[in-house]
């Protein structure tokens, strides 16, 4: 259950992160109350997820997972451009989650 809260917190950092680019500095109002809504659910669901994982496991998956997917996102969605160095780092940044989970006897399973 912790690590749906921690998906669900992933996923609506997200989108509000996607809708931050579109309030275009907070002017625009549905763009705007979306990114705080869904910043609102993200720190409520990990705040739920920190209850049993430790806090630095949690948000190193928290942020790594946001930052992959929202850097595809701007890929398809916004015409971001990435170089092959941006692409390595993005794996490495999987890669680290990936053994974090795997191999970390930090990791609540």
């Amino acid at each position: 259950m912790n690590y749906l809260f921690l998906g669900i917190a992933i996923a609506a950092e997200v989108l509000g992160t996607s809708f931050m680019k579109q309030s275009e500095g907070f002017t625009r109002l549905v763009p705007s109350l979306v990114t705080v809504v869904a910043y609102a659910a993200a720190f409520y669901c990990l705040s739920l997820t920190l209850r049993t994982i430790p806090t630095g496991i949690a948000y190193a998956i928290w942020s790594g997972v946001g930052i992959v997917l929202i850097t595809v996102i701007a890929w398809i969605f916004q015409g971001q451009k990435l170089d092959m160095p941006a692409m390595l780092g993005l794996g490495l940044i999987i890669a680290g989650v990936v053994v974090m989970n795997l191999f970390s006897k930090a990791v609540a399973h």
